[in-house]
């Protein structure tokens, strides 16, 4: 979930608390994303500066970053940026959450390499919506990327490639690495809500 996430709005508590599902609060904004094996996840870690002309505001970073991925996605269907979700025509196949700092933000999207409808069922239909979304439920609002990519590989070839190609530094990072980062930060405020803390 994203920071100012409440439990109650976003999930169906008592199907979470019965499947024994813990919820992540995480420190970007942004809505609430299944994680499981089936979702891939990317942070972009920047100097605002580092992209000439960027002003440190959520939507010139996203309009920025679909500039940048057109060339992965494009290929593959008609790719564009719906408000915050990554989308081949109006059916979302990523979503985005962002902190921003002064000088500094970081991007993370959670890109659908597949989903499942039982663990799509956990999440309540938001009060606020896209727009775009016009009611749909979650299964008909998004689309797995393994229907149209040849592999999660390629994906993430694809993607180190065209940011490498832009000038920047891509950098894969082991579990046990960003963990350890993680318990290094003292700023970052992500946090485990175990079944039964959040009720």
């Amino acid at each position: 979930m994203g920071i100012s996430g409440k439990p109650e709005l976003l999930v169906h508590e008592d199907r979470v608390k019965e499947r024994n599902v813990a919820l992540i609060k995480r420190f970007t904004g942004g809505g609430t994303v299944v994680v499981d094996r089936d979702t891939i996840f990317t942070g972009l870690i920047m100097n605002v500066d580092a992209v000439e002309g960027l002003t440190p505001y959520p939507r010139p970073i996203m309009r920025w970053t679909e500039h940048l991925f057109d060339p992965v996605f494009r290929r593959y269907g008609d790719f564009a940026l719906r408000e915050h979700d990554y989308v081949f025509d109006d059916v979302k196949f990523g979503g985005n959450a962002q902190a921003i700092t002064k000088g500094r933000f970081v991007h993370h999207t959670s890109f659908l390499w597949d989903f499942s409808p039982d663990r799509m069922a956990l999440l309540k239909h938001p009060a606020k919506a896209p727009e775009y979304r016009r009611g749909r439920d979650h299964t008909a609002f998004i689309t797995p990327l393994k229907d149209r990519l040849a592999s999660r590989a390629d994906l993430l070839d694809q993607l180190s490639t065209v940011l490498e190609g832009a000038g920047y530094w891509v950098q894969e990072t082991r579990l046990e690495e960003a963990e350890a980062a993680l318990g290094d930060n003292k700023i970052v405020g992500t946090k485990l809500l175990l079944p039964g803390d959040y009720a």
